[in-house]
């Protein structure tokens, strides 16, 4: 399956654009835009997207620039591929390097308050963040939905894990989802009698194999409970072999693969070909982006989006509570400040752009909510990352990033004082953790003074056998982990920056702690040598019960606006819709109540779906 490229405004006539009603209009064009966007446009409803990046990357130069520009760029961050642009800014990794954690003193786009400083990012392009997203796309545990009733903690959901399923099924054939059910089921995950993912399962690497042979079956203690650590592979947004067994869930037909979103790349979107930069570009276009289903959406006709316009003010009619507009700033060079405002109306809207954005938004608009939730809650999975040396050459740099970890310890009643984690098996070796292997070559030429035929030996030697674990690390809602917005922090066109408080509860640093543990009797159990080492000066470096730890962003942005039963609780209902604006949605990962141990991705897009269907029900109604 390829696509057009679909047709994405460079020189719109703003005034027209004003002058017309449509029936949606949303903010953001990642997965949650486009999914809403393409349900909506199918069924013949006038859809305007605006997106605040550039919007040239759905042609072939376009991709090519975005690979080119990350083969070339020093620093290989999530965001390496695209240009800075100083109208619409996101944040990098590498920009916590220059903060004195604690301290609201950034240069950055994200203003950093502590007292953790995080260095999770996302995209501002086209397609958003699942252009650089890592592609695991497993569904959430059913207990994460009832974190309050069964646990004691956190919060429950408005709805619960059936009330999703059929949604998760759409969401993973949107997105390809390669996967072994058999495996999933083991783990404690309910599905549809039958069920089979779209694509096979991603085969486990050599390297996943050997850590296999040594860990599988490992019994560990977990507040009086045991659990047994089982290597298995995780769903993947990416192309594998179509699963014959698809077809009941298919109408009956074998499920096609989506390739690459430019029809004139035909080389390019087909199988996985195992590269391990999938973060933060696919070279291929094997991996799912939300450019594909962008694509489709335009297609229909009845799709319009508007790159280079940035959000900056949601206006209320407040006679009626209603949106009345939206107020965007356009511009035409990323490198200028310089801009002109303009205003559309619809009969909905629908802000699509993330956790941090969307709140960000709302705030900047004078609409923190009546109960004051807007920006709280937020979250992600902290990540503790720990590396060694395999005893033996274990083929690290081939695959994708990560195949296969361990989700052993996801679930079950230690959830009461403890969080979960799930552990992903590392194919990159120590790009993450290091800066592998450039570090590896500085310090074998620099300490060990080697060159030539000693030098390239022993390079070998050493990422050849690089392990990497990264436990990603549930965090609960906290009130006080939010986004806030001040008039002194704005960027290059005046509005106002995303101001971060972020800190992690005793319940997740308990989790750190266990995951760190583990990490020791697993590198026993391998043999392996280990490196794993947490600098003081690291901007994520907590101090825990006497020992230090270097805590990741994890990227999986969450809370912000959440869901729930009742206005005085939450931001939205269970279908996404303000409670306090009837004809506004806030949509994706801010209205999850819970992140449990999944990345968040295909949950967010499982949502979308549900959330599609109520938009397009109200629609249908006004319109009687």
């Amino acid at each position: 399956m390829s696509y057009s490229t679909g047709k994405i405004e460079q020189n719109v006539d703003h005034a027209a654009a004003a002058a017309t009603v449509y029936d949606a209009v949303i903010v953001g064009s990642g997965i949650s835009g486009a999914i809403l966007a393409h349900e909506l446009g199918r069924q013949g409803f006038k859809v305007l997207i605006l997106e605040a990046g550039p919007g040239h990357d759905l042609s072939v130069s376009g991709y090519q620039t975005y690979l080119e520009r990350f083969y070339t760029a020093i620093s290989k961050d999530n965001n390496a591929p695209y240009a800075t642009n100083r109208a619409a800014p996101m944040p990098r990794s590498g920009d916590v390097r220059r903060l004195r954690p604690g301290l609201a003193n950034s240069d950055a786009y994200l203003v950093q308050n502590g007292p953790l400083v995080t260095d999770s990012s996302y995209a501002r392009v086209v397609g958003g963040t699942t252009n650089h997203f890592e592609s695991k796309t497993p569904r959430m545990m059913p207990e994460d939905f009832e974190m309050s009733t069964r646990h004691g903690v956190g919060m429950d959901w408005p709805i619960r894990y059936r009330d999703l399923m059929p949604y998760y099924n759409k969401a993973e054939f949107e997105i390809g989802v390669s996967g072994d059910v058999e495996g999933q089921k083991s783990l404690g995950i309910e599905f549809d009698p039958g069920y089979v993912f779209p694509m096979r399962e991603m085969p486990p690497t050599y390297l996943d194999r050997l850590v296999a042979r040594g860990v599988d079956g490992t019994r560990v203690e977990v507040d009086g409970e045991s659990h047994e650590i089982m290597i298995t592979t995780f769903p993947q947004g990416r192309n594998g072999l179509p699963h014959e067994g698809y077809r009941p869930f298919n109408n009956g037909k074998d499920y096609v693969p989506a390739s690459a979103v430019s029809s004139h790349q035909a080389d390019m979107g087909g199988r996985c070909q195992g590269n391990t930069n999938c973060t933060p570009i696919c070279p291929v276009q094997a991996k799912y982006d939300a450019r594909k289903t962008l694509a489709k959406a335009l297609a229909t006709g009845n799709v319009q989006l508007i790159a280079q316009s940035v959000a900056s003010k949601v206006r209320v009619d407040f006679a009626t509570g209603r949106v009345d507009r939206i107020d965007y700033k356009i511009y035409s060079d990323p490198d200028s400040a310089m801009h002109t405002i303009a205003s559309v109306k619809g009969r909905v809207f629908i802000l699509a752009a993330n956790a941090i954005e969307n709140a960000r938004l709302m705030l900047a608009s004078g609409l923190p909510g009546r109960n004051g939730l807007m920006g709280r809650h937020l979250m992600d999975h902290p990540y503790l990352l720990a590396w060694g040396l395999m005893p033996e050459v274990a083929g690290t740099m081939r695959g994708t990033i990560c195949t296969s970890g361990i989700s052993s310890l996801r679930s079950g009643a230690f959830r009461r004082t403890q969080a979960a984690f799930a552990v992903d098996i590392h194919n990159d070796g120590w790009g993450w953790a290091t800066g592998a292997p450039t570090t590896n070559l500085l310090s074998i030429v620099d300490e060990m003074n080697q060159f030539g035929a000693g030098l390239r030996a022993e390079l070998v030697s050493q990422i050849s056998r690089q392990l990497l674990l990264a436990f990603m690390v549930e965090l609960l809602p906290e009130p006080g982990n939010r986004v806030t917005v001040r008039p002194d922090y704005v960027d290059a066109l005046g509005n106002m920056r995303p101001v971060l408080s972020f800190s992690l509860p005793d319940y997740t640093m308990n989790g750190i702690a266990f995951a760190r543990e583990l990490s020791r009797r697993l590198f026993r159990r391998l043999g392996v040598e280990d490196y794993s080492k947490y600098d003081a000066l690291d901007p994520g470096f907590v101090s825990y019960h006497g020992e230090g730890y270097a805590v990741r962003g994890g990227n999986h942005l969450a809370g912000t606006h959440i869901m729930g039963e009742r206005a005085d609780n939450s931001v939205v209902d269970r279908r996404q819709r303000s409670w306090e604006h009837e004809n506004l949605y806030l949509a994706g990962p801010g209205s999850m109540p819970t992140i449990g141990t999944s990345n968040t991705t295909l949950t967010l897009a499982a949502l979308c779906y549900m959330t599609a269907e109520s938009i397009s029900s109200e629609l249908r109604n006004q319109s009687i």
